[in-house]
């Protein structure tokens, strides 16, 4: 048996490896002092592995590597590039290494996968988050609402305003006002208004001649209660000369288009 071949088949198995640059530095000097001795039939292995490791980059997807990994292929490739000779690969590529190739896609393929399911569970995550947010934030506002109504019928420096109406068959209502945190108008047993018609709170003002204002509308619930808040009146306590109550369309009116049901003088 000749003895370059001998030798040969006993580097052959890690010619790979070394093109790779995954060998061990014993293992690596060994097998370059034997080509540097000369075998054709390593080298020729040796030129097949690199040009098909450099195949291997094209089929990859694109992707930014580790600054440990990029120093590494670096450092590989400028080791190469001063005993590397330039032939084309000739003959059969081996059949494992098709079959690393075909590895490599799979697990990219089953990465790019993994990737998407992970987006989609973020971007999951962060819309139960919002809507989690948004939701405490409105039960927040509900109750900091709920705190204000029940200092303003609380507050001794509130001015109770009772809102007579002029038919016997509707309930007197009661408004309270507090110069600095709005209005508060309450109702029990009040008929509910026909179809989606809705119940309008103005301002009369104390200029003659003056319209009065729009404000807050509301509609009582099955039992006929309602509970209406007005936390920034459009006039001063001052400035208003009475509360009325109409009904409207459904969405309110600029002007009224009813005769009020319910009037509170103001002071």
């Amino acid at each position: 048996m000749n003895t370059d071949m001998a030798n040969g088949d006993q580097f052959r198995e890690l010619i790979e490896a070394y093109a790779l640059g995954a060998l061990d530095p014993p293992e690596r000097a060994s097998l370059e002092a034997h080509l540097a001795a000369g075998c054709a039939d390593c080298t020729k292995a040796l030129d097949e592995a690199r040009w098909l490791v450099s195949q291997l980059a094209f089929l990859a997807p694109d992707a930014q590597p580790s600054d440990m990994l990029r120093g590494r292929l670096l450092q590989t490739v400028r080791v190469e590039a001063r005993t590397a000779k330039s032939a084309k690969p000739t003959g059969a590529i081996p059949f494992w290494m098709w079959g690393a190739v075909a590895a490599l896609l799979l697990f990219t393929v089953y990465m790019s996968w993994e990737t998407i399911q992970v987006k989609k569970t973020i971007e999951a995550s962060n819309e139960q988050a919002k809507q989690e947010i948004a939701k405490r934030h409105e039960l927040e506002e509900k109750l900091a609402l709920a705190q204000r109504q029940a200092i303003i019928l609380t507050d001794p420096r509130s001015v109770k305003i009772p809102m007579a109406t002029g038919s016997k068959d509707m309930p007197k209502l009661e408004a309270m006002w507090h110069a600095k945190l709005g209005i508060v108008v309450m109702g029990q047993s009040v008929p509910m208004p026909s179809g989606n018609r809705t119940l309008q709170l103005w301002l009369i003002p104390k200029t003659p001649g003056a319209k009065p204002m729009p404000s807050m509308m509301v509609r009582p619930d099955a039992d006929g209660k309602f509970m209406l808040l007005v936390a920034n009146p459009p006039d001063a306590m001052e400035s208003t000369k009475a509360l009325a109550i109409t009904e409207e369309p459904a969405g309110g009116s600029q002007a009224p288009t009813t005769k009020p049901i319910w009037v509170g003088a103001v002071g």
